[in-house]
């Protein structure tokens, strides 16, 4: 066989190759921030309140809980995930991830906190669309739509 009746099936499974590598980075985005977006965005039924930061470790701040509705009891164990924008003192309207003791930030900060791990997938995304398949406006638009996303998260927090 010559070389040129090869090359078109090559480049398809380069192309085919890229596009999995592209979803697979999307879909890991979606999914690691899922866990956390999910409790921001669907929070019709559970506890909404707020926290006051009462301490920090290195990787959760505790503080205490007093719910938006005033029936269920004020919690002193409850525990948020420690970032640059959590801080010692500070009060954060949240919601209580069920039957556990730790709290979401709601809110356009909550949900674009949330949503951050996607930002960055969009990113990586973008690097792999455009050089891996040439496709310029589709690396673009994830590109900006990723940045934009990182942005606005660290404008809300």
């Amino acid at each position: 066989m010559s070389p040129k009746k090869r090359t078109p099936a090559l480049l398809y499974a380069r192309d085919a190759a890229m596009v999995l590598v592209a979803l697979l980075l999307v879909v890991a985005g979606v999914w690691a921030s899922w866990g956390t977006a999910q409790h921001v965005l669907l929070s019709k039924g559970r506890t909404h309140g707020i926290m006051t930061v009462t301490g920090c470790g290195a990787d959760v701040c505790t503080g205490r809980f007093a719910p938006d509705d005033r029936a269920g009891p004020s919690r002193t164990d409850m525990t948020i995930a420690r970032s640059v924008a959590v801080e010692k003192g500070e009060r954060y309207a949240v919601v209580v991830k069920p039957d556990t003791t730790e709290v979401v930030r709601t809110g356009w900060a909550g949900g674009l906190y949330a949503w951050l791990p996607l930002g960055g997938a969009l990113l990586l995304a973008s690097l792999v669309v455009g050089g891996g398949l040439r496709w310029p406006r589709v690396a673009w638009a994830s590109g900006i739509a990723g940045g934009v996303l990182l942005v606005a998260s660290f404008l809300a927090l």
